[in-house]
């Protein structure tokens, strides 16, 4: 009973003097900072509670948490690209707060089972890598895509040069049936045209995306703005592009048979368990026959 005593007088006295504490330096309210995070989700779902406990801790810790300046400005390049609204030290602070948590689960483990806690090492460690490399996913991911639609962009554009010179024009027209990806980048494009300079426009287009392939169509088309014929260039272009699309099909069909090799012998395993099966029931039953 005396323990039970400390054990509560030392809870209410830790919840009162962070309540104290959080006062004192105007830390945000849990409902607050859940609040934002559900203004802020893109996605528009429901903020989690593990959320809001979640960022408040990587608030704190990046007050404090030192960081190169030229891995900052590179970070926060990345997350700008990605369209993450975090300042670098934050998503880092994330990062850490999380693998952290999972970590922290080591330690029970080694005083009640200790064969489980190098699992949550290995976890919390993969969990740190995979949350510090997010932005880096979905920037290649967009690229991936981005450059998938570009061999029907630059045919079209091939055909739309016959015509016209208008560049504007014709990234508008694109624009309503892109794909996710180009379209959005697109839509900053032409804005960027319409309120600025249209070269600077293409060149932070080709920046923002950071694909070689965008380059040379960013190229041609400033080429066209110069007044090159371009025709000619963006003909070379689309049949160069037309090849690397025909060998990345051919990559995907050869990764097809390797994954429906899998469940055939899935297949077969199951088959030979089932005939194996029938196999022992009708040898038991013989043997129960004969005794």
């Amino acid at each position: 009973m005396q323990n039970l005593i400390l054990i509560l007088f030392a809870l209410f006295l830790t919840a009162g003097l962070y309540l104290i504490l959080a006062e004192l330096f105007k830390v945000p309210t849990y409902k607050a900072t859940k609040a934002i995070l559900g203004t802020v989700k893109k996605n528009k779902k429901k903020a989690r509670n593990s959320d809001a406990v979640l960022m408040e801790l990587a608030a704190k810790l990046s007050k404090v948490l030192p960081m190169d300046e030229y891995k900052k400005r590179k970070l926060d390049a990345t997350l700008k690209s990605a369209e993450i609204p975090m300042t670098a030290e934050l998503y880092i602070s994330q990062a850490i707060v999380k693998a952290a948590l999972v970590l922290a689960c080591a330690i029970p483990c080694l005083l009640l089972v200790p064969i489980l806690s190098p699992a949550f090492i290995i976890i919390g460690v993969a969990i740190y890598f995979s949350e510090s490399t997010k932005a880096d996913k979905l920037i290649t991911a967009r690229r991936q895509e981005i450059e998938y639609e570009l061999p029907r962009f630059v045919a079209t554009l091939t055909q739309e040069l016959q015509a016209s010179r208008d560049v504007l024009s014709m990234l508008e027209t694109y624009q309503k049936n892109a794909g996710a990806a180009l379209k959005n980048e697109l839509a900053i494009t032409t804005s960027d045209m319409r309120t600025g300079n249209f070269e600077g426009a293409l060149t932070r287009f080709e920046a923002r995306v950071s694909s070689a392939m965008l380059s040379d169509v960013v190229r041609g088309l400033i080429g066209v703005l110069r007044g090159d014929d371009g025709v000619t260039f963006f003909r070379m272009l689309s049949h160069d592009m037309k090849q690397l699309e025909i060998q990345r099909l051919k990559k995907l069909a050869l990764e097809r048979p390797p994954k429906i090799r899998k469940y055939s012998f899935m297949l077969l395993a199951c088959m030979l368990l089932l005939y194996m099966g029938v196999m022992g029931y009708q040898i038991l039953g013989t043997m129960s026959g004969i005794f």
